[in-house]
């Protein structure tokens, strides 16, 4: 992710370059000449001059926005609610969805093949998670061993892992290799993480090229519309 965000932050420091040195330049012109200015030119310029005045107040919106998150997830019911709206955003929610059984089920298949015991190595494995859905779901597999029950029947109900994994899982269990297949599942989805984190990568490239392009081009031709009606005003 390294190359999308250095050309992001370039991109931007771009722009905040053009709303604070070109466009009042440009503004100075206009206003010498008295001329009536298309709206997205107007638009523009008062843009700039708000962003010349008021820049520092952009980055409050993201520190805002962090601390807001931050006192949600101060109740176990906030955390839930922002954990699980985390695996729900296209994309991004399915590599940390990846990511998370990968872990978890590494971790798992490390401790039982070290010997740890089964409920042990379970309380230890949520918390790993890092997520409030999976952890809340690993307690439901720990309440489930606990009681003689499976680790797949609770995994099936939860609903928050492939079938593949869950079937896996039973396998696992009934031939005595858990251990085995557990490692099968985290190697399995590193490889799916890796597809999806290769995949986002090659979709935010044409993406940032399109919104910047889009954003460029409509800066120059809100800025050389009241040019053009100048010059046509001079040739005449």
């Amino acid at each position: 992710m390294v190359y999308p965000a250095v050309v992001i932050l370039v991109a931007i420091s771009i722009l905040c370059f053009i709303m604070v040195s070109i466009i009042p330049k440009f503004k100075k012109i206009f206003e010498e000449f008295n001329m009536t200015l298309p709206t997205a030119t107007q638009v523009l310029i008062d843009v700039s001059t708000w962003f010349a005045d008021y820049w520092w107040v952009l980055p409050i919106f993201p520190v805002a926005f962090w601390l807001f998150v931050k006192l949600i997830c101060l109740s176990k019911t906030g955390r839930y609610a922002v954990d699980w709206i985390k695996l729900q955003v296209p994309i991004m929610g399915q590599i940390i969805e990846k990511t998370i059984v990968a872990r978890t089920m590494r971790t798992l298949g490390t401790l039982i093949a070290s010997g740890v015991p089964i409920l042990e190595a379970l309380a230890i494995v949520r918390e790993t998670a890092n997520n409030a859905v999976f952890e809340r779901c690993f307690a439901r597999v720990y309440e489930s061993i606990r009681e003689g029950e499976t680790i797949a029947e609770p995994l099936r109900e939860a609903r928050l892992v492939d079938e593949m994994v869950v079937n896996m899982i039973e396998v696992g269990e009934e031939t005595g290799d858990l251990d085995t297949m557990l490692y099968k599942i985290a190697d399995f989805y590193d490889e799916e993480v890796d597809t999806l984190v290769k995949s986002l990568i090659s979709l935010l490239e044409p993406l940032m090229v399109v919104v910047l392009g889009f954003i460029i081009g409509g800066i120059v031709i809100s800025l050389f519309l009241p040019l053009i009606k100048l010059l046509e005003g001079l040739s005449k």
